[in-house]
């Protein structure tokens, strides 16, 4: 069974065949998590539309709590000064949330919106939530606006990115390395940029391996659940209750840490099971709805040391103890927490 392939946004693959191509929409709509590609295409915008040292007067960037409709209509009405089309970005102005007077202009706006102005409301605070019920101002902007969502990108394609990155920097990584660095600090290329530029500073040699990545790197939440649970495979009570104290410095939340152990030792049972049915790994990033074999295959690997039975009592302990964290008043949540831990490490099987 194949990976499944990653279904691009429509919006996105036609931003980037207007760029290459010239010609640009007047109106863009860009949201979504990914925050690094939502920059470089804002940028790549105003590189095509405003020759070098002419964007004070043609590069307008609006802050939509305190603006108007009518404002925004003055600017983006305005002719361009030394330019074919300004470039106007407009943040935190929610366009479903406006009141009937502005919604109406709006739609005015975008029904004969300029030919010679390319305007861009960006959602990055906000949340973008189209609001199908507000027929007319949905319809006017979905028929004038090229809406561009920047999602997380699929695994091939962050590999590729971060080889590139690592090359930039006269470094080179093999695709293990560099599936371990994303398991270990997040898919979101705005928070593998530091952690890349960080490990290629550390690394001596030309060729970066997973022991520079763990040396340097900060893992995210859920590498280090998972480094918890490989741990108590080993019987290795105080390197999971090193990464435990690691995370309540962090001030992450006692019961958040919990629900997420319990998540971990849920899907170690799922591993356990595709072991005794001879099941793979794309079964088991099937039910996790994963976009990478790379965690599938750890799993399958910590899921050698437990049996159906420990996972079983372990995710019971995890329900009891999420009980107590709730309903009992001066809990010693942190406490019992490395006693959990204690507990799962005692049981393993030698």
């Amino acid at each position: 069974m194949p990976l499944k392939k990653e279904v691009e946004d429509k919006g996105y693959t036609q931003l980037k065949q207007d760029l290459k191509t010239g010609q640009l929409c007047t109106v863009y709509v860009f949201h979504g998590e990914e925050t690094y590609l939502r920059e470089y295409y804002l940028d790549q915008l105003r590189k095509k539309l405003i020759p070098a040292g002419f964007e004070e007067f043609n590069y307008h960037k609006l802050e939509g709590k305190a603006l108007s409709v009518q404002a925004l209509s003055d600017i983006v009405e305005a002719l361009p000064m030394m330019c074919e089309k300004p470039l106007v970005k407009v943040t935190a102005f929610d366009l479903f949330k406006l009141n009937e007077e502005q919604r109406g202009q709006l739609i005015a706006l975008l029904s004969d919106f300029p030919d010679y102005c390319c305007l861009v409301f960006v959602y990055d605070i906000l949340e973008y939530k189209p609001d199908k019920k507000m027929k007319r101002l949905y319809t006017a902007l979905t028929s004038t606006a090229q809406i561009v969502e920047f999602k997380t990108q699929g695994q091939s394609d962050l590999i590729n990115w971060v080889t590139r990155r690592f090359k930039a920097l006269g470094k080179e990584i093999d695709r293990q390395s560099a599936e371990h660095l994303i398991f270990t600090c997040g898919s979101l290329m705005t928070g593998l940029i530091p952690e890349i530029e960080k490990i290629a500073a550390y690394t001596r040699g030309a060729k970066i391996t997973i022991e520079d990545i763990n040396a340097v790197a900060d893992p995210v939440i859920d590498a280090m659940i998972y480094d918890i649970t490989n741990e108590i495979s080993r019987r290795n009570y105080d390197a999971a209750a090193d990464t435990l104290g690691k995370l309540l410095k962090m001030q992450e939340e006692p019961i958040v840490i919990l629900s997420l152990i319990g998540k971990e030792l849920r899907k170690l049972y799922t591993a356990r099971i595709a072991l005794d049915g001879g099941k793979d790994r794309y079964w088991l990033m099937d039910i996790w709805n994963m976009r990478s074999d790379y965690p599938a295959k750890l799993l399958l690997g910590s899921a050698k040391h437990f049996s159906k039975e420990w996972c079983r009592s372990g995710i019971e302990m995890c329900k009891v103890l999420d009980v107590q964290m709730k309903s009992q008043t001066g809990f010693d949540s942190e406490g019992e927490l490395k006693l959990l831990l204690m507990r799962l490490a005692q049981e393993v099987k030698e």
